[in-house]
């Protein structure tokens, strides 16, 4: 890119200069290339750490679910934890339980759509009850082909967002 010297007629009073008015982009570019440069060379190294050697220790794990904690209300009426059946009066204190032993994770919550409104919500209830903070609704996404939202289809239960279980 090449300079001009813009110059004017002679009658004008700085000399038959004036001032450029283009902006020259190609520092900043060159400036943004070198930062880039830098960062892919850096990058790598931050990801990889620094190699350090761990003591070794004689404490115990902590302890972490190996199953995710599912209760589910079957569709006639009967509640499920994990693959366990619990009594309606012995659903808080088992949820407690399993609260104590694996600690406060996120409690998923399946329902047979059949179900009424009233009975999820009690279930809701009780899970907030037994303590735990984080609750997830499961369900189903549609099929690409179904022809009607009746359709069964295979589809994985996948968590919905987040609702936090009312307090009785």
């Amino acid at each position: 890119m090449g300079m001009s010297a813009n110059l004017s007629s002679a009658d004008s009073e700085d000399g038959g200069y004036r001032p450029m008015a283009e902006i020259n982009i190609t520092p900043m570019v060159d400036v943004m290339l070198v930062l880039l440069i830098i960062f892919m060379v850096a990058a790598p190294l931050l990801v990889t750490g620094v190699p350090i050697e761990l003591p070794k220790t004689t404490a115990a794990k902590l302890g972490q679910s190996k199953k995710p904690m599912v209760v589910t209300l079957t569709p006639d009426g009967k509640f499920q934890i994990r693959n366990e059946f619990v009594g309606r009066d012995s659903l808080v204190p088992k949820l407690r339980e399993l609260r104590a032993v694996e600690g406060d994770a996120v409690v998923y919550v399946r329902a047979d759509k059949k179900n009424p409104y009233g009975d999820v919500m009690d279930l809701l209830g009780q899970v907030g009850q037994s303590g735990f903070s984080r609750v997830s609704l499961l369900s189903q996404q549609p099929s690409a082909g179904a022809a009607s939202p009746s359709a069964a289809s295979p589809v994985p239960a996948s968590p919905a967002p987040s609702v936090p279980a009312p307090a009785p």
